[in-house]
């Protein structure tokens, strides 16, 4: 079939649809004339009569008939896999990788992506949990998470969290004897929960500050994670002391299962960025996961 028969095709069907070529011609957005000409230039090429007309108005005729009910299946079918194909164009899908925290997953990521998910199915999100500070480009992934302060200039950042800060906390049981810490220097005699940094691979260095002193405190103890959950629940169960982000023991401090100590030494980091090359900028998923985690 040539495309021009297509064409005059669906004309028939659109004036046999309205049963007027006047209605039809609006419909189309062309003239009366044109269809009129068009129509019966399709029943010449035919050799059948596929409309009668009178003055008032337009009837199929048998032929007509069979073939309005050849065609009209068939153009619908094409009309509904057009949507179809459509909806995919406006639909964003593919792959996003990040790297991150255990914190900055569970506080500040993944609770906004839960129902992005859900709207769109075709979304593939891979969340890596590395407490270390990554080279997102070499390492493959699409973006990362980090601390304002650790960003590298060349990125684009978008921050997604609010500022916060690190608690030094420890059991009662524990405590029962031993005397709380009143600076950070006296956690030196105190059994500490260590923090094994990833990408370094040093234990992490206890940051202090109170009116403008910068304190590092190099801590010891007999146990050493890379995530933030087993020194919580290391602390809970009297191993020691832990330094954790606040927001993940509000309810152990709430119940009395930890204490906090050395508040007035605890200094607030600058909120968690979504950090990024620029190339990704085009990528439909990708700006669907940047604008549900922005704040």
């Amino acid at each position: 079939m040539k495309r021009e028969d297509l064409n005059d095709m669906l004309w028939f069907l659109a004036v046999a649809e309205e049963r007027s070529f006047t209605k039809a011609a609006a419909k189309l957005g062309t003239s009366q004339s044109t269809i009129s000409h068009t129509i019966k230039k399709l029943e010449a090429r035919m050799g059948l009569r596929l409309l009668t007309r009178t003055t008032r108005n337009v009837v199929p005729t048998e032929a007509g008939e069979r073939l309005i009910r050849s065609l009209a299946p068939r153009i619908q079918e094409l009309e509904t896999e057009i949507d179809e194909l459509m909806a995919i164009r406006d639909k964003p899908s593919g792959s996003v990788r990040i790297t991150l925290s255990d914190f900055a997953l569970e506080r500040f990521v993944w609770p906004k992506l839960r129902s992005v998910l859900r709207d769109y199915p075709d979304i593939k999100v891979e969340l890596i949990s590395d407490n270390g500070l990554n080279n997102i480009v070499e390492e493959k992934f699409d973006a990362g998470v980090r601390l304002g302060e650790s960003l590298d200039k060349d990125m684009i950042a978008v921050r997604i969290g609010p500022d916060w800060r690190l608690v030094a906390v420890g059991s009662p049981g524990y405590f029962a004897s031993r005397p709380l810490p009143m600076t950070p220097q006296e956690l030196v005699g105190h059994n500490c929960i260590n923090h094994r940094q990833s990408s370094a691979g040093g234990l992490y260095a206890w940051e202090f500050e109170k009116d403008g002193r910068e304190l590092r405190v190099r801590v010891d103890g007999q146990l050493t994670f890379n995530t933030s959950y087993a020194m919580i629940d290391a602390a809970v169960n009297d191993y020691g002391i832990a330094y954790v982000p606040e927001a993940l023991v509000e309810a152990q401090r709430a119940s009395g299962e930890l204490v906090q100590v050395l508040d007035d030494w605890t200094p607030l980091f600058s909120g968690y960025y979504l950090y990024y090359p620029s190339r990704r900028q085009n990528s439909p998923a990708f700006k669907v996961v940047v604008e549900a985690l922005r704040i």
